[in-house]
């Protein structure tokens, strides 16, 4: 038998061929909405798949403004951040998080709230920080990456 013929591909950074997304976000439910996403981004998808290359999908999340929560979570979930000194704990409810999306000295296609809840959904280490920075989310249905083509899906078709 031959051995050679039997050998396993794994992908790399090159070999992946990736594609950028456009998912509407309106009166979608935000954790149900950002679990999809995050699969979109570590490339769960593909047939590709391998837990440590970056091998996901650029995603654009439109109408995040729209986006909504079940029960009393608006107000009454907390998020915590630290700020590294002492006393420096923060925390802020996603009702906070949402009208700090509209501040004008953000950097546009960063949302706090997206921001907060896919770091909990990505690996805590050097690939899940760079997997976040593929993600880009906007208030309104207006993004700025019509040059790479993006292609619109429905979020709901997915698993």
């Amino acid at each position: 038998m031959d051995t050679l013929s039997y050998k396993t591909i794994t992908p790399n950074a090159e070999s992946v061929e990736r594609k950028w997304v456009v998912v509407d976000a309106t009166d979608q439910v935000l954790g149900r909405l950002c679990s999809k996403v995050a699969k979109i981004l570590r490339g769960k998808y593909k047939p590709c798949y391998s837990p440590n290359v970056e091998c996901g999908d650029y995603v654009i999340i439109i109408n995040a403004d729209k986006v909504r929560l079940t029960g009393k979570k608006m107000t009454d979930r907390i998020y915590l951040r630290y700020t590294g000194y002492p006393g420096g704990q923060r925390e802020a409810t996603p009702e906070v998080l949402i009208k700090k999306s509209f501040n004008k000295h953000l950097k546009p296609g960063i949302n706090p709230l997206f921001i907060q809840v896919m770091k909990g959904m990505l690996p805590k280490n050097h690939l899940g920080r760079r997997i976040i920075e593929n993600m880009h989310v906007y208030n309104g249905p207006n993004h700025p990456h019509e040059a790479q083509n993006p292609e619109v899906i429905d979020i709901n078709k997915l698993k």
